[in-house]
């Protein structure tokens, strides 16, 4: 009865278009007040799920991705991947996909990808005879790079939720390769269809105008290395690479590229505190949701049903993942990490995988459900940023969800995808 309350007053307010947050709190004050337990309790659990250090650094490393957007540095890693990937078949693309990539990786966030790679990127393409929902589903499909390719919050709010210890630095490394195979896959789907639609034919700009703006973005990247060599090296943690990664977003910003004003500033401030209030509350509901189902007993009534339907170890996997996947098109990625975390994480470590693997695994298959209707906050940026409806735009989504689907197929069945550089390393 209790469950059935829960679920289903949470079912009724997302479809009432409820944010997600007020729908979990509610929800479980519902369910709370069904339960006979004081409803100081949800407000104790909610405070003991955002009260985690590893946490402060969410607001910092939205602040660096902000103000890498406003400071032009998403622009210059644009050349880069230009000058690089530009001369191929319907080269921008490509080159969508490759500045993605990079952005990612000093960035983090899928959302500030598809904003800062979109408005940039975006009316060159349509200058160029690009399609609008071509141009959308590149760059919406792209941004997911950017929750593997190191560094990323959404990983060190799945190691705050997994309750055993996990190496952020571990973490870190494995999603490099997940993050450039899911890229590449990206860029080869883009090409196929680029082909069929006649999309033009780039030029390389040379050999010198590839190394000026190589050059060019390498202060930039070099955010990037500074947080991963820091953490695997011990020299700070997680946290404090994020404050850092601040730091030399606003030197590079100032001193080197000199584009950073002070109106710019504020507003990236005040971006960064409105996006860390709307994270860290989702995450205190997340929290005082995700007690519930362990005081409901879900995850064991749950491995008991996917146990009794097979247990084999491959299948076992392909209904981890469907049932990811379907959670994703409902609700955004940082409460599904906290609820589904203790649940799946379990039932994947029985199964002989390594914690690790199994969070890449999660962010690849949660970060698919960013750009799934009807719940799709980078799907919905994108197609508000290219001014198309997000009807248009997943009517020819298909090849690159398709192009999604394998990449994560590789990663949860090839281990060796996400271990082998912390193997390498350790």
């Amino acid at each position: 009865m209790e469950l059935t309350v829960l679920l289903a007053t949470l079912f009724v307010l997302l479809v009432m278009g409820v944010p997600v947050a007020f729908a979990l709190g509610v929800s479980s004050a519902a369910t709370f007040f069904l339960l006979d337990i004081p409803l100081v309790v949800p407000f104790q659990r909610m405070a003991a799920g955002m009260n985690v250090f590893a946490l402060m650094a969410i607001p910092f490393f939205v602040f660096a991705g902000d103000l890498m957007h406003r400071a032009g540095i998403a622009e210059r890693l644009i050349r880069l991947a230009d000058a690089a990937l530009g001369r191929t078949r319907g080269g921008l693309g490509q080159v969508d996909v490759g500045a993605s990539m990079l952005f990612g990786a000093v960035s983090g966030s899928a959302i500030a990808s598809v904003s800062a790679i979109g408005s940039a990127l975006g009316p060159m393409m349509r200058e160029k005879g690009y399609d609008a929902d071509y141009i959308v589903n590149v760059s919406a499909t792209s941004a997911i790079t950017g929750l593997l390719i190191p560094p990323s919050h959404n990983m060190i709010i799945y190691a705050a939720a997994a309750g055993v210890s996990i190496s952020l630095a571990d973490l870190f490394l494995a999603g490099i390769v997940p993050g450039i195979l899911t890229g590449l896959t990206l860029m080869l789907v883009a090409w196929v269809v680029a082909v069929r639609r006649g999309y033009p034919r780039g030029t390389f700009p040379g050999i010198r105008a590839f190394g000026l703006a190589a050059v060019a973005a390498i202060p930039g990247l070099i955010a990037a290395l500074i947080i991963v060599l820091g953490v695997l090296s011990g020299v700070f943690t997680a946290t404090e690479s994020s404050s850092i990664a601040v730091i030399y977003t606003i030197a590079v910003a100032l001193l080197v590229y000199r584009s950073l004003t002070w109106e710019g500033f504020v507003q990236a401030t005040t971006a960064a505190v409105r996006t860390t209030a709307m994270v860290m509350i989702i995450i205190g509901a997340a929290a005082a949701f995700g007690w519930l189902l362990a005081i409901l007993q879900v995850p064991e009534q749950l491995s008991q049903l996917l146990l009794g339907m097979t247990e084999n170890p491959l299948l076992l996997l392909i209904l981890i993942n469907v049932v990811l996947l379907v959670l994703g098109t409902f609700m955004d990625m940082a409460p599904l990490i906290i609820i589904t975390t203790p649940i799946f994480l379990p039932m994947a470590t029985d199964l002989g995988m390594d914690p690790v693997h199994f969070g890449i695994m999660l962010i690849l298959n949660l970060g698919i459900g960013l750009v799934t209707p009807p719940v799709g906050s980078v799907l919905f940026v994108g197609c508000a940023i290219g001014g198309i409806s997000i009807e248009q735009t997943v009517r020819t989504m298909w090849p690159f969800y398709l192009g999604l689907l394998v990449a994560l197929g590789l990663v949860t069945y090839i281990p060796a995808v996400s271990m082998w550089i912390p193997g390498l390393v350790n």
